[in-house]
C-alpha cells in the first residue's frame, strides 16, 4: 500500500485538516515529541511495542515488522531512562523501518545522528532502563502513545510539527484530502507572497456583513462557499 503519493509534499497539518474536512477522529500524538533530525519525516504503518524494562519487545517487534513500517514504543511517557540508543534504533534503520517513536526519551544521540535514523521522543536521557517490569500480554498488539492507543492497523505520520495517526482503511480518503488542501493553501500563499493579502483572498468584509445579518453563519460556512482552504 502506497501512503503517500508520489511528489506530495505532505505535513502533519494536511493530514489532521483532511481528518476534520471528512469527519473523522483527529489522533494526534503526546505534546512534546520532537524529530531527532530537524525537518525529517516519516509515514507508514505502525508497528507498536510496549517497553518493559529489557529490549527483547523492540528486537521482536522488528523481526516481525515490513520494510517501511514505523516502530512505535509506550515507554509511559517516562523521562527518567532512555529506552532505546543507537543499537535499537540502528537495527530498526537497517531493517527498513522508516523510523523509531518513543512516547519516552532516548539516548546515544550522537551515534543515531550518525547513522541518519530517524526518531521522535520526548528527549534524552543518558540513564538506560531502570528496572524489568511484567511485560503486557498485548506487548505486540498496541501501544500506548500519550492519550492514543496505536494498533497494528494504523498508520503514522511524523514531522517538526508533532504526529498524527489515522486508520489505514481510510487512508486513501484522508491522503486525497489532504492533497486537496495542500493544493488550496498553496495557491493562497503564493497570491499573499505577491501582496493578495488573505483577509481580502477570503472576503472578510463580505463574511462580517453577512455575520451582522445573520449570526448563526459561522466562517467555516462562508469559506465552504468558495472553497477556502482554511480548517478553523
Amino acid at each position: 500500500m502506497a501512503i503517500i503519493p508520489a511528489g506530495f509534499d505532505w505535513t502533519t497539518p494536511f493530514i489532521a485538516d483532511a481528518c476534520v474536512q471528512l469527519g473523522l477522529p483527529v489522533r494526534i500524538g503526546p505534546p512534546g515529541l520532537r524529530p531527532n533530525i530537524a525537518g525529517a519525516k516519516a509515514a507508514g504503518p505502525a508497528r507498536p511495542a510496549r517497553h518493559a524494562g529489557s529490549t527483547d519487545v523492540f528486537l521482536e517487534a522488528i523481526a516481525n515488522a515490513r520494510a517501511g513500517e514505523i516502530l512505535v514504543i509506550d515507554n509511559g511517557g517516562r523521562t527518567d531512562e532512555g529506552c532505546i540508543g543507537d543499537l535499537v534504533v540502528g537495527e530498526a534503520h537497517m531493517s527498513g523501518l522508516a523510523a523509531t517513536l518513543c512516547w519516552g526519551t532516548h539516548r546515544d544521540t550522537g551515534a543515531i545522528l550518525a547513522m541518519a535514523a530517524k526518531v521522535w521522543s520526548l528527549g534524552t536521557c543518558p540513564n538506560g532502563p531502570l528496572s524489568l517490569r511484567p511485560r503486557p500480554a498485548d506487548a505486540l498488539a498496541s501501544a500506548r502513545f500519550g492519550d492514543l492507543t496505536i494498533g497494528l492497523d494504523d498508520i503514522v505520520f511524523a514531522d517538526d510539527d508533532g504526529v498524527v495517526v489515522t486508520a489505514a482503511p481510510t487512508i486513501d480518503r484522508v491522503v486525497a484530502a489532504a492533497q486537496d488542501i495542500a493544493a488550496r493553501e498553496g495557491a493562497q500563499a503564493a497570491r499573499l507572497l505577491e501582496g493578495d493579502l488573505l483577509r481580502v483572498q477570503l472576503d472578510l468584509n463580505g463574511y462580517v456583513q453577512k455575520r451582522e445579518s445573520d449570526p448563526s453563519y459561522t466562517f467555516r460556512d462562508h469559506l465552504k462557499s468558495f472553497g477556502g482552504a482554511i480548517e478553523i
